[in-house]
């Protein structure tokens, strides 16, 4: 998400040149480490000097885990912690997509209840943490009413989550269907499973 030109552009900006031919006096370690973290894209960088008198830069990119395209056209990614990563020109990640009724990004959104985005994000670490769902799951749609919906890899249906209440029972619910009900009727034999009712598992053709 981040080239080398993007890395000395900020360089140049910062410093007024890209640092080639600076004295070793004058180059200011700490102040390189800080401005190249400012960039939205890094989570980490290191500069050091090596042998032959060599700047060196390791930079960590930030891992995007979901893509959000909300309500009022933003584009933009999350990564692990929550961080907002700007649209790339450069690449284009394979995470989840999360669409619909998004509210805004706003830097203290984890810390809002009953925040749609706040809430996109947790049922996207959930779904990242269990390794049958992380395949199969590829978009999550928030409807106008604030409620749920999966989309996933193969087939058509839709999968309604409701609120994210009873999460943990209603994931249950559904990979015992697909491993045990799905492969039996069909993958399109569903146009929506639907999982809001305690104990059930309710399939619309």
């Amino acid at each position: 998400m981040l080239s080398d030109r993007d890395v000395r552009q900020n360089l140049l900006l910062a410093f007024g040149n890209t640092l080639e031919g600076t004295e070793l006096a004058d180059l200011e370690v700490e102040r390189i480490e800080r401005v190249l973290e400012e960039d939205p894209f890094v989570e980490d960088a290191e500069a050091y000097l090596g042998q032959h008198n060599t700047l060196h830069i390791r930079i960590k990119q930030r891992e995007p885990i979901v893509r959000i395209l909300d309500k009022n056209g933003g584009n933009y990614y999350l990564d692990k912690s929550g961080a907002k990563i700007p649209h790339s020109s450069l690449y284009t990640a394979r995470v989840l997509v999360g669409t619909g009724n998004i509210a805004p990004y706003s830097t203290d959104f984890k810390s809002k209840k009953k925040n749609s985005l706040n809430e996109l994000y947790q049922l996207t670490q959930v779904l990242l943490d269990d390794d049958v769902l992380s395949a199969f799951i590829q978009q999550i749609h928030v409807t106008n009413t604030g409620e749920f919906m999966l989309v996933p890899v193969v087939g058509d249906q839709k999968i309604v989550l409701g609120s994210l209440r009873n999460l943990d029972d209603k994931l249950r619910r559904l990979k015992i269907f697909y491993t045990e009900g799905m492969p039996y009727a069909g993958w399109r034999t569903y146009r929506t499973i639907n999982l809001k009712f305690n104990g059930q598992v309710v399939c619309q053709k």
